[in-house]
């Protein structure tokens, strides 16, 4: 879970056919309608405040906060309990799950360490992508509720492959897909960006829902507040400390890993 932009100089004021579209023209375009690159590597720390449903009986206040570079920490509570990762931007992470009987703060293992390191970039994969070793390739235009969309295949350096459908008229992102590992298992994950507003001259997604498909959404985030720039302290991003309490564990599972807008 996190907030990413996608930023560069608008290509072209004037739109183009589907053929003449071309990887880097859908993504200039694309960054363009996040704001521009200027603006978000202006940004130095971001603060985004909402709350997040795993079901009528699982949902509660969340907190993402970054810093570069590549700094995060994520906490949410359900139930009662606080689940936190957090990441100090070079190579160590911990996790605090009370929700599977882990109350202590733990070294993130290797995958998960991989996940957040990728989630931390707020820049976003398509920023430099090339610099990155990601690989960009269109595959061809599809439908995300109604809306015609150009759909992006991106490789990362890694392997790893997902997708990323932009909206063809505004060139906002409107889905995400990819791959998650939960349990030593991977599955299937989509993500639905929605509601659009301004922060600081940068375009933000505040609704966003997650889940297998469409019909099997499992997790909603719902957006109250983001800060750009706000004062976080570099302790913020050390190991926690222990939670106080041990509570019961929710219905759902942890939400996947998934990033916010890129």
């Amino acid at each position: 879970m996190k907030t990413k932009g996608l930023y560069v100089t608008l290509f072209c004021l004037l739109p183009l056919g589907a053929a003449a579209q071309t990887v880097d023209s859908i993504v200039d375009k694309a960054l363009a309608a996040r704001g521009g690159l200027d603006k978000i590597r202006a940004v130095r720390a971001e603060r985004v405040s909402g709350h997040i449903s795993f079901g009528a009986d699982a949902e509660g206040p969340f907190v993402v906060e970054l810093k570069r570079p590549r700094k995060m920490r994520m906490e949410f509570t359900v139930q009662g309990g606080t689940m936190v990762r957090v990441y100090d931007g070079k190579s160590a992470g911990w996790t605090v799950n009370p929700f599977t009987g882990k109350n202590n703060p733990e070294p993130m293992p290797e995958e998960e360490l991989k996940n957040i390191s990728e989630e931390s970039d707020f820049d976003g994969p398509l920023v430099d992508y090339k610099a990155k070793g990601n690989q960009i390739e269109l595959v061809g235009k599809d439908k995300v509720e109604g809306k015609e969309a150009y759909r992006l295949k991106l490789t990362t350096k890694n392997g790893d492959v997902r997708f990323y459908l932009f909206d063809s008229e505004t060139f906002l992102l409107l889905k995400w897909e990819g791959k998650r590992k939960f349990n030593d298992e991977e599955a299937p994950v989509e993500s639905f960006f929605r509601d659009y507003h301004d922060v600081g001259g940068l375009q933000f997604a505040f609704e966003i829902d997650s889940g297998a498909s469409a019909e099997e959404i499992n997790q909603k985030i719902l957006i109250d507040k983001i800060e750009l720039d706000p004062d976080i302290s570099e302790s913020r991003f050390m190991k926690p400390p222990p939670p106080v309490a041990s509570p019961a564990a929710p219905s759902s599972g942890p939400p996947a890993s998934e990033p916010m807008p890129d």
